[in-house]
């Protein structure tokens, strides 16, 4: 088999076996390649030590030098070098309390966690497969290199990593493997939420979102996000839906493109549900005021898991008014597009229509044909410029006390008014016009 690599990667490559050692891409990139998908990132390893990697390259960083890992630099692109190492014995579920540096190409594969992230290649002895790894990729398979109870302890993050190739990749979980995940899945409350996170995004912005239901059904959501586990079951017993909340919820995921912003809220948008179920005389259930509550789940979720406030306020925001539903009329969009935010606009949209894809066929046309006009409008708003913010008003403070107003409340409630009149009738928003508004106001 030939893989081809970046001419810089042969380069690290070619350098180090002039002078004597091995060297060969390894895992991940050489995974994606032989999937014809293009790598993130090239790693590659080696038999020379760290410093005989910092001898040979004029310019390195030592990212992890104490495991054996130097990221060489050539132009502006890095370069993960590691050497062939033997992991010692993992004491917290991470980190090896030692590692010990070895010529050995196949010993350095053996720590690896599945096999098809354990293949090496090199343009000189081409595919290095000592695990089976080809085997398992033909076969749509995540597996343990050894041992899954061993490489599970070793890094209980592998645990969530499994399920996410999974979903990445389109493969099953080997049933060994998965059996281990089951057993060992309490030991990733050891793993911290910044990785936690990293691995959840890319589970959820995959082509398979919905195998969160796997990470559910092997108790891994049970120590990660336990949220997921209260909306399994409980029913929907409305016109409007046919799944319970947490089928609903996977099918809303399915229907929106993988966009961080946009997947994190789908999995948020109805965790509410299940405190606000309530079930009339007739068995009806209603969720009335749920959205706020999964808007305070939301924020307490990603906050646990240490994500960005950018995104805290985003996806809240977005979680807050996914069931915001109004008549497509101007008026109400512009009033919407107000307080949703402009730029989050298309976002809302986008939930709405994969909330509205995952309910029942019940009234869906109508529904779907609402959210088209809605958008059409909002493009409207946008071509002619319209109003729908106070840094589009045509008056300003500065305005308002020339006409004889004191900076604070009253102020900030004529410049409010003001926007809700023009919202309402964009051909006002001319500041001869608002300015005579504001004196008749006043009296003046």
């Amino acid at each position: 088999m030939k893989i081809e690599l970046p001419r810089k990667v042969i380069m690290i490559i070619n350098n180090l076996q002039l002078h004597g050692y091995e060297a060969f891409a390894v895992g991940g990139c050489v995974r994606d390649s032989i999937l014809c998908r293009r790598p993130e990132d090239w790693d590659i390893t080696t038999s020379a030590k760290p410093e005989e990697i910092k001898r040979l390259f004029r310019r390195t960083v030592d990212t992890g030098i104490e495991h054996g890992t130097v990221t060489v630099m050539i132009g502006k692109d890095g370069f993960e070098v590691t050497t062939y190492r033997v992991d010692g014995e993992y004491t917290d579920s991470r980190h090896p309390k030692e590692v010990t540096f070895t010529t050995n190409l196949e010993e350095d594969l053996k720590r690896r966690d599945f096999t098809i992230n354990a293949m090496a290649y090199n343009d000189e002895v081409r595919l290095v497969d000592v695990f089976g790894g080809m085997k398992d990729l033909n076969h749509h398979l995540i597996r343990c290199v050894g041992d899954p109870m061993e490489r599970f302890s070793e890094d209980a993050l592998r645990i969530l990593r499994a399920v996410r190739f999974s979903a990445q990749l389109s493969c099953s979980i080997e049933k060994n493997t998965a059996e281990a995940v089951r057993a060992l899945a309490p030991t990733l409350k050891n793993i911290s939420a910044e990785r936690i996170q990293v691995e959840l995004v890319k589970l959820l912005t995959s082509n398979h979102p919905e195998l969160i239901q796997d990470a559910y059904e092997l108790g891994i959501t049970k120590v990660i996000l336990p949220e997921w586990d209260a909306m399994v079951g409980v029913e929907q017993n409305t016109p409007h839906h046919k799944y319970d909340v947490a089928d609903h919820t996977l099918h809303a995921l399915k229907n929106v493109k993988k966009d961080k912003i946009l997947r994190l809220t789908m999995l948020f948008h109805d965790m509410g549900k299940p405190a606000m179920r309530t079930t009339d005389e007739k068995g009806r259930d209603h969720f009335k005021g749920h959205a706020l509550v999964s808007e305070e789940i939301a924020r307490t979720v990603l906050r646990r898991l240490k994500f960005d406030n950018e995104t805290v306020k985003k996806v809240t925001r977005l979680v807050c008014y996914h069931d915001y539903r109004i008549e497509a009329t101007p008026q109400n969009v512009r009033r919407a597009m107000n307080r949703i935010g402009v730029e989050l606009f298309p976002y809302y949209l986008a939930v709405r229509m994969a909330d509205v894809k995952a309910q029942s066929p019940y009234k869906r046309r109508a529904k779907i044909e609402n959210i088209v006009a809605m958008r059409e409008l909002y493009q409207e708003a946008l071509l002619n410029d319209q109003c729908v913010t106070l840094r589009q008003l045509k008056v300003s403070g500065r305005d308002l006390l020339k006409l004889g107003m004191q900076p604070g409340k009253e102020m900030g409630d004529m410049l409010s008014e003001l926007l809700e009149l023009v919202i309402d009738d964009p051909d006002m928003n001319d500041r001869e016009k608002l300015c005579d508004y504001v004196k008749e106001k006043l009296g003046i």
